[in-house]
């Protein structure tokens, strides 16, 4: 055996394989037997390879013991541990090795029980806590652990890298054993994490419970948000429709910025509710720029567009039904990054394939905005970690605090106005009329200047339409928290808003809600405030 001295190549002479994903594995394990490599298998994967006709020598004739408890017990014994973690150049572990009979193992290749599959089918509690694995991790770990030895493949994505190694050199490098050993440990803690967070929900923990995050690396990205910052996209957590889950059809490879608005635009077109009436969101910089509701797509995509053509150029747009061919002739009128909705016809797949770089996602359905779920927002040293803003207008007890109580058609303003509210920065100021935005405010330090922006946005909208009076004229206006002075309100009242929706709960309450009455506006409050930062 080799000593700490020698070169760092291994070769491998043993090999255990024990993989839940199947695919490639057979093609791979025949290159190995004809690279001269021992296998010792279990199970299902064992008689995989025995039905391809490959020699495999059962776990259970290495170790003396059958498998056990219903298959609950099988690899965790000295004879496989043993032969994973013996440090070769150890003559003490050699020493133990030869004394007990245990021969070295040079490669694990080991994918686990499938357990983050069998919560999204929505298996119940028992079912996944059987497919938790136990002796997959031990020997991943194990293996990881020994990788100045032993190399482990958590993935079928590498077994060509090890076979070509194998092939040209006649083993693995340590530069090589070290890659995978990371990717096993970054495996082995994303399957943890998967557990860790499916039992606090499983078990209705609803304090903020000890807990463990992870995710696949599902792609890697040109860069970050700028182009001298790395960055990739993983997956991982409870299953929900969105960017995560859906098929691109077409289109250049996203970017950071184009996932992070792509998720932007989704979950607020998510708000509204598809048996009920078409709508779109275009988002840009993550951030609504127009929102409608429509008797169709096409004419819900018109109204958002109106709310602000110039920030729409180069947008996300996400619609709440099956993209059609009218929406998609609109649509590609101007350029546009990201198409996002649950599904599209051919027809519009064609329309849009006319704009090779433009992507167009589908994601099967639409996430529940009242859906449970955590966000995770990394600071230095830590992490802030919340459960998602699941509160939806619908289901809220307007409280009418002016003398003036709002119209129908100025109630259904307000509950779409706070809808948009809810996914626009802080602080964050929404004109709406006929069930379409008509000015944006966002992300700015003063609610003032914020509904002062969004003013002036309709403005400027309405000059480029040619129209004499601005978009906000008889408009509501939506805030995602309280006034805490009259003069927010008052600004918004000025711009043209006949009534308001906001949370309340301002020391000044009385104030605001004496300034609205003598302006003659109605105003609810939502007992419910929509921070978004």
């Amino acid at each position: 055996m080799p000593d700490a001295a020698s070169a760092d190549l291994r070769p491998i002479r043993r090999a255990l394989l024990s993989v839940s994903d199947k695919s490639g594995l057979v093609p791979f394990a025949t290159r190995l037997v004809e690279a001269g490599v021992a296998l010792i298998s279990t199970g299902g994967t064992r008689k995989a390879l025995a039905e391809a006709g490959l020699p495999v020598t059962d776990v259970a004739d290495v170790t003396g013991f059958p498998e056990m408890m219903d298959g609950r017990v099988k690899t965790l014994h000295p004879m496989v541990h043993g032969g994973i973690l013996a440090i070769r150049s150890d003559a003490g572990h050699r020493a133990s090795m030869e004394a007990h009979g245990i021969a070295p193992i040079d490669l694990v290749v080991v994918n686990l029980y499938p357990f983050e599959a069998t919560v999204a089918a929505g298996a119940g509690f028992d079912d996944c806590i059987e497919n938790i694995d136990i002796g997959g991790p031990a020997m991943i770990r194990a293996a990881a652990k020994n990788h100045d030895d032993v190399a482990v493949v958590v993935d079928p994505a590498d077994y060509d890298a090890v076979l070509g190694e194998i092939a040209a050199q006649g083993g693995t490098t340590r530069a090589t054993r070290r890659r995978l050993a990371q990717a096993a440990f970054a495996r082995t803690a994303t399957y943890d994490a998967a557990i860790s967070n499916w039992f606090a929900q499983a078990i209705g923990e609803d304090t903020p419970p000890r807990r463990a995050f992870g995710g696949a690396l599902a792609e890697k990205l040109r860069y970050g948000e700028n182009p001298h910052q790395l960055a990739g996209f993983y997956v991982g957590g409870a299953a929900r429709p969105g960017v995560a889950t859906a098929r691109q059809l077409q289109g250049k490879a996203l970017s950071y910025n184009n996932l992070n608005d792509t998720d932007a635009a989704f979950e607020a077109v998510a708000e509204f509710d598809p048996t009920r009436a078409p709508a779109v969101v275009i988002v840009k910089h993550a951030n609504p720029c127009g929102v409608a509701e429509g008797e169709t797509l096409e004419a819900a995509y018109r109204k958002a567009l109106a709310c602000d053509p110039t920030s729409a150029f180069g947008g996300i747009v996400a619609l709440n039904r099956t993209l059609d061919a009218e929406a998609a002739r609109a649509i590609v009128e101007i350029f546009t990054e990201v198409i996002v909705a649950p599904d599209a016809t051919e027809e519009a797949i064609a329309i849009v394939g006319g704009k090779k770089n433009l992507r167009l996602l589908v994601t099967g359905a639409l996430p529940d905005p009242r859906g449970a779920g955590l966000q995770v927002k990394s600071l230095a040293g830590g992490l802030l970690v919340q459960t998602r803003d699941n509160a939806v207008v619908d289901d809220m007890e307007l409280k009418v605090v002016t003398k003036r109580a709002p119209t129908n058609a100025e109630l259904a303003d307000l509950a779409f106005a706070f809808r948009v509210a809810k996914h626009v920065k802080s602080n964050a100021i929404v004109y709406a009329k006929d069930l379409a935005t008509v000015g944006i405010g966002a992300g700015q330090m003063s609610r003032v200047d914020s509904a002062r922006i969004a003013a002036r946005k309709a403005q400027d909208a309405a000059a480029t339409a040619g129209l004499a009076e601005p978009l906000t004229k008889g408009c509501v206006v939506a805030s995602d928290a309280f006034f805490p002075f009259a003069d927010g309100l008052m600004t918004a009242v000025e711009a043209g808003a006949t009534a308001v929706i906001q949370p309340g709960g301002s020391m000044r309450d009385n104030e605001v809600i004496a300034a609205a009455d003598a302006a003659g506006v109605a105003m609810v409050f939502t007992g419910v405030r929509h921070f978004r930062h």
